[in-house]
Order: C-alpha cells, then sequence, then structure tokens
C-alpha cells in the first residue's frame, strides 16, 4: 500500500487521488484535509516527498502516510464537539486535522513521548494559525499537548469519545486502551498488525472493526526503576472556561461566516488549475485515466488498454496531419475550445479571505479587529 496509490504533485492532487482510491469518503475529511497543507509538516529539504502516500521519519519525527491517516480520519466519525485524544500525537498533523472538525467547543489532547517533537508540533501549529487562510474557513479545537508515555495515564479518571494510538497495540494493552473510551466512544488503533476500529456499545460490550493491514513500530514500554512506579502523565483538563471576550469572538466570527456562506462551518476554498511546468488539462486527464485504470483489475483492463491503445495513435496521425498543414476535424476543434472554456473557468485568482475582509472593514478598533483576526500575521 503506497507510493503510486494516491501520489500527487501538490496536496490537492494527493486529495483527489485519496478519493479516486476510496480512503477519503466523507465531505468533512475531505475538508479537513484540502485545509492543510501535508508539505507544512515536514522538514524543509523533504518537502519534495510530502505528496507520495508514503510514511516519513527523520529522527524521532515521524508522519503515518496519507492512507492510514484517511482511513483513520474515516473510521474516527468525528463531529463538533466531541472529546479526542491523540495517543503518540507526533507532529500534530493529525490532531489539527481533527481540530478543524471538533470545533471550538471540543477537547484536543495529545500524547508524545518525546519532548522535541512536541515542540516541533507547537511550531507547526503556531505555523497553521498564523499563516493559513485555512483557520479563518473553521471553527477550530486547538491541540494542547503533553509530554509522557500513553501506557502511564490513569485512565479511570479520564474518557473521551474518540481515541487513536499512532504505534503498534499488542494484546495485552487492549483492555487499558478500551478503559480510555466513553460508552459510545470509538478507538481506532493499529492491533497486531491491522487498523482497528472498537466502539464500547456498553459498560463491558465492545464491537470490533478490521479495517486495513498496516505496519507500525510498537508502543514503547515505561521504563520503571526497581518497583517504583512512575507518577502517572497529567493530562490537560477536559473542561476548560473560556473567558467572556473568547466567546464573544467566536460568536462574532461564527456570525459573519454564516452571513458570508450562508452556513456555520468552512467552505472548500475554490480549486486552482494546474498551471506552469505542470501538467496541461489534456496530460493531466490521460494521467488520471491512467491512474483509475491501475485500480481496475487486470481482468477488466484489456479492453481498456487496447482502447487507450487505438486512441494514443489515433491522436498521433491526428497530429501528423497537423503537422502536414492539415485542418483538424471539427469534432476535435470544438472538444479544444470546450477544454479551454473548462481551462477559463478553473483558471482563478487564489481565493480572497472572505471572513478577514469583512472583519477588517468593520468600523471597530484596530486592536479589536486584530483580536478577531488571532492576531494572525497574514
Amino acid at each position: 500500500m503506497g507510493g503510486a496509490v494516491s501520489a500527487g504533485e501538490d496536496n490537492d492532487e494527493l486529495i483527489d487521488n485519496l478519493k479516486e482510491a476510496q480512503y477519503i469518503r466523507s465531505e468533512l475529511v475531505e475538508q479537513a484535509f484540502r485545509a492543510i497543507d501535508r508539505a507544512d509538516y515536514y522538514l524543509d529539504e523533504f518537502r519534495d516527498s510530502a505528496y507520495k502516500d508514503l510514511a516519513w521519519r527523520h529522527g524521532n519525527i515521524h508522519l503515518s502516510a496519507p492512507c492510514i491517516y484517511s482511513e483513520v480520519m474515516e473510521a474516527l466519525d468525528l463531529q463538533p464537539g466531541l472529546s479526542f485524544l491523540n495517543l503518540g500525537s507526533g507532529t500534530g498533523y493529525l490532531s489539527t486535522m481533527v481540530g478543524l472538525i471538533l470545533g471550538p467547543f471540543g477537547v484536543n489532547h495529545g500524547v508524545e513521548l518525546h519532548t522535541d517533537v512536541i515542540e516541533y508540533a507547537y511550531q507547526k501549529l503556531d505555523f497553521f494559525i498564523k499563516t493559513s487562510d485555512s483557520f479563518d474557513r473553521f471553527e477550530f479545537c486547538e491541540p494542547c499537548f503533553v509530554a509522557g508515555n500513553c501506557l502511564e495515564m490513569a485512565p479511570e479518571e479520564r474518557r473521551y469519545d474518540r481515541v487513536y494510538c499512532g504505534a503498534g497495540v499488542q494484546r495485552q494493552h487492549e483492555d487499558y486502551m478500551k478503559s480510555l473510551l466513553k460508552v459510545g466512544g470509538i478507538l481506532v488503533l493499529p492491533l497486531e498488525e491491522k487498523l482497528t476500529k472498537i466502539t464500547r456499545t456498553g459498560s463491558n460490550s465492545w464491537e470490533t472493526k478490521k479495517i486495513i493491514a498496516v505496519s507500525f513500530a510498537p508502543l514503547v514500554l515505561p521504563k520503571h526503576r526497581g518497583t517504583i512506579k512512575a507518577e502517572a502523565v497529567p493530562l490537560p483538563s477536559m473542561f476548560e472556561v473560556r473567558t467572556l471576550q473568547d466567546l464573544a469572538r467566536i460568536a462574532i466570527r461564527h456570525a459573519l461566516k454564516k452571513t458570508l456562506t450562508g452556513t456555520g462551518f468552512g467552505l472548500l476554498p475554490r480549486r486552482r488549475l494546474v498551471t506552469g511546468s505542470q501538467a496541461p488539462l489534456r496530460q493531466r486527464r490521460a494521467r488520471q485515466r491512467g491512474f483509475m485504470s491501475r485500480l481496475i483489475p487486470e481482468s477488466m483492463d484489456s479492453n481498456t488498454s487496447s482502447n487507450s491503445e487505438e486512441e494514443e495513435e489515433e491522436e498521433g496521425r491526428e497530429g501528423e496531419k497537423d503537422c502536414m498543414g492539415m485542418s483538424q476535424p471539427k469534432e476535435e476543434e470544438e472538444e479544444e475550445e470546450e477544454e479551454r472554456r473548462e481551462a477559463g473557468a478553473l483558471l482563478q485568482e487564489p481565493p480572497v479571505n472572505q471572513l478577514r475582509e469583512k472583519i477588517l472593514g468593520l468600523p471597530l478598533p484596530e486592536p479589536l479587529k486584530m483580536y478577531l483576526l488571532h492576531y494572525r500575521e497574514k
């Protein structure tokens, strides 16, 4: 799994291919994936590999393959206002996508073993909040990360609606992971080489579903000194009391979004056609047809392949005619004209951040405008 299945030239094309391969199946998950550029969570020297369907590791920094994150996001069945716990939260990429769906009144916690990775995650979170236009398209539940071993928490004191573990779990730790869930909650974890979804249907009842085969590094076991047990990992508070100013900011921004979009939820940004050195529309379509053909079983492929070869030969002969000065068939001229119109419709300037423009245009003092914009740099 990975590599050729959903690799793209940019984040949008990566998401297009994840959708084509049925890894991304819901609109909410698609919106979250499109809102955050995966490359922003890579070190600069490795950004060229960001849109491949492959895991990436550099020292303690790690990102799972896009197809894995897609299956995880779909399995979690996220909704606004839920509580989420990410065990092995890493770069914060997944936690940030989850936060776009949970909204301002959700809970978004992460536990990470390595303090240097937590520092990296907060840097990436700060960059997203300050620079990304996607931040203004969503009501965001900002993640909070703590350092520690996820096997050293006190699960009887804290339960969540949704839990994800980003490391391989053995059977002896399955019950511990289940104990982190509220009734009705969902746990997604790699359990004995299978990405598994466990739903808590009652106090002592569970439903288990195997999703796909995966390979994850195993959980790091706690290190105890002799018989002395380490202190429990101090999780953040579940019930943060917001200030009146924060509640007012949430309400004002929500009202403005509703006025601008007709809905309280962030809309997808308009897509832009690939230009410059990247493939033109005809080549892009051909590449997408090739991508889909790789997903079709071989027994169904023979006719498609022969038809594609005949089409390519026909295009080649027509190209030779053009070079000899012969006019193109009327049908092809009409097809090219249709493609030019389609390209013209897709070629647009980057979308204007309407929420930001609306706030800047309000008759308010500048400090209040900046507060409504979260003092963002853009």
